[in-house]
């Protein structure tokens, strides 16, 4: 597509060029202004495409919880008369 659009540009200033010009009447300053807008032309069609955005990935999840087993602070256990300790799941 851009070959196809620098070639019609192209064909159109080669046309253009082809003709007998003169210059009276300040048409000098008219073709100076012509020949900066189709230079602009074939260049805006020959540049580059602008880079790609980066965009950063989102940000990893966070870790696991780290959990262990531990025994629980000593409890009068009534019905069997002792103290006893639990094991208790801590989880940081």
């Amino acid at each position: 597509m851009r070959t196809l659009g620098l070639l019609v540009a192209l064909a159109t200033a080669m046309t253009v060029l082809s003709t007998p010009s003169r210059a009276e009447n300040g048409e000098i300053a008219a073709g100076i202004l012509g020949g900066l807008a189709v230079g602009t032309i074939l260049g805006a069609g020959a540049a580059q495409p602008p880079p790609a955005v980066y965009v950063a990935p989102p940000p990893p999840p966070p870790p696991p919880p780290t959990c262990y087993w531990a025994q629980s602070e000593p409890i009068w256990d009534g019905y069997q008369g002792i103290w006893v300790r639990n094991q208790v799941q801590v989880c940081d």
